[in-house]
């Protein structure tokens, strides 16, 4: 018997969407990503007899309630980028939630074909999920198993295969508690005994092979060379950065000048747009000006200025002033954030322009190069770029680096949940490629993180500090970063092939004892 029937299964979904939320990264209660599923697919199956329209609806009450409770940190948002304009906020908040939820809707009925297909559960419901998680294009990239990077021994599989294959251990877990929940009810054909073992085996082998991979990644930090790495937190208001780039040279150069009191440094990194007056480039260029006295390479954020086809353009950048003080390495932004750094259709609807005040008018690269300290490359994923696990990848193998150093600037955010949720995105990615990870920040967090994704050091949110470390930097190709998404892929050639085959259980739900059984 399914006990969602007696349940609306709206009711049901928005459990399950709360469920989501909690466990993601912004609340980080991790094990209810264990179970998240069990009520939606619960709600699912119990809508089989009912009309397709009613399948998609509660996959949108899933998607809406994850979504609302998942992202108030965008409101955060309407005053730096609409000068306050709620109800435009409201509405693009709106639009923005919708289509989100709509990738659950899609799910739902991936589901319920897949289970009218006479295909199991699991096999109905893991394999969508990681689809419509890989193919839905969503500007805030969102996997259930990100939420792993708070668990230390079940996220190491992520340089196996990356979020997907971490979303993928998440549903296999969700299934085998569905299964233990319907088999403790007697309406399902596994035994509870066969359903626990499955799931502790399971979990026993990702955590035994993250225990191997620390190990193995022990033994390759022991033999590498230390690089001491200063990180500047300068805590700069948004509009006192842009309008005072004095003072905020200034400060940064005074929080460089007591680090290097404290001891010798090979390298020290200030956040993205540290330095707001625009560079001219080509390079090479005198760094001189920029770090003064200072006698250390200094990795920054910074606004470059070129001309491109005749055009003057400008775009966000990371430089490396090196130990003679030149300028010889840029990285510009490939991923440039919408309303932000750039006002979608401005050009052609100058309407657009004027409702966004604050956007600027960056150039996106669709160059990865590394920065070089001496023999080392160095990646610079800025900002919200370390939080796509597909740019990253890319950096990691077209450029090789033995370090990855992302530049951010969460201040638009405040004291809000977005700041924490970057800096997990920011760890995974160290996980992904097994490479030590700085994060510099404006406002916090600022951090250093390990390959097996601990935080070694890192700064409070919305504070002025600096922090000193020593990193390891390593060069070694991972699995993921070797293949990608491989799961995503797995998932859907699988979802294709069970739509046109037909699984071993009846095509429909059957009738038994007056309750329907999900088979």
């Amino acid at each position: 018997m399914n006990p969602f029937r007696r349940v609306p299964p709206e009711a049901a979904a928005a459990l399950g969407g709360v469920l989501y939320f909690l466990g993601y990264l912004g609340f980080g209660a991790w094990p209810l990503l264990g179970v998240f599923l069990v009520p939606l697919w619960g709600a699912l199956e119990a809508t089989r007899t009912r009309s397709v329209g009613v399948s998609a609806r509660v996959g949108l009450v899933f998607g809406a309630v994850a979504y609302a409770g998942g992202y108030p940190w965008l409101w955060r948002l309407v005053e730096p980028f609409l000068d306050g304009r709620t109800g435009l906020g409201a509405a693009l908040w709106a639009l923005h939630g919708l289509w989100f939820a709509a990738g659950y809707g899609v799910y739902a009925l991936l589901f319920r074909a897949l289970r009218a297909r006479g295909w199991p559960v699991a096999a109905a419901g893991i394999p969508p999920l990681l689809v419509v998680e890989w193919l839905q294009p969503q500007l805030f990239p969102v996997n259930a198993g990100a939420g792993l990077v708070l668990a230390p021994h079940l996220v190491q599989i992520a340089d196996l295969g990356g979020p997907l294959l971490l979303s993928a251990f998440v549903g296999a877990m969700n299934a085998v508690a569905y299964a233990l929940w319907r088999a403790a009810r007697g309406a399902h054909p596994v035994r509870p005994w066969a359903a626990a073992a499955l799931g502790i085996g399971l979990v026993l082998g990702v955590v035994g092979y993250g225990s191997l991979r620390a190990a193995q990644i022990a033994r390759a930090v022991e033999a590498a060379a230390p690089l001491r790495v200063g990180v500047v937190q300068a805590n700069l208001g948004l509009m006192e950065k842009r309008r005072q780039g004095v003072l905020g040279h200034r400060r940064h150069l005074e929080q460089t000048r007591a680090l290097l009191a404290e001891g010798p440094l090979d390298l020290v990194v200030w956040p993205e747009t540290a330095y707001v007056r625009g560079l001219r480039r080509p390079l090479p260029l005198d760094g001189q000006p920029i770090r003064q006295e200072l006698d250390v390479p200094l990795l920054f954020g910074g606004t470059s200025v070129f001309e491109e086809d005749g055009r003057r353009v400008s775009a966000n950048s990371a430089l490396m002033i090196g130990a003679d003080g030149a300028i010889r390495d840029a990285y510009d932004k490939n991923l440039l954030i919408p309303l932000a750094e750039y006002a979608p259709l401005a050009r052609f609807v100058p309407a657009i322009g004027r409702l966004l005040p604050h956007a600027q008018a960056f150039r996106a690269s669709d160059r990865v190069p590394p920065l070089r300290l001496g023999e080392l490359r160095i990646s610079t994923p800025i900002c919200y770029e370390a939080a796509r696990a597909d740019l990253v990848r890319r950096m990691v193998r077209e450029a090789r680096p033995d370090l990855i150093v992302t530049l951010a600037n969460d201040a638009w955010f405040g004291d809000s949940q977005e700041p924490w949720i970057h800096l997990s995105l920011a760890r995974l990615r160290a996980v992904e490629h097994r490479r030590w990870l700085v994060r510099s920040t404006n406002s916090g967090i600022s951090a250093v993180v390990d390959p097996t994704g601990h935080v070694v050091a890192r700064t409070g949110l919305l504070t002025r500090e600096s922090l000193r470390a020593t990193v390891y930097p390593l060069r070694a190709e991972t699995p993921y970063t070797r293949l990608g998404d491989w799961p995503g892929w797995l998932a859907l050639v699988a979802t294709g092939l069970g739509l046109l085959v037909r699984g071993p259980g009846p095509p429909r739900p059957r009738k038994e004892g007056g309750t329907w059984l999900a088979g």
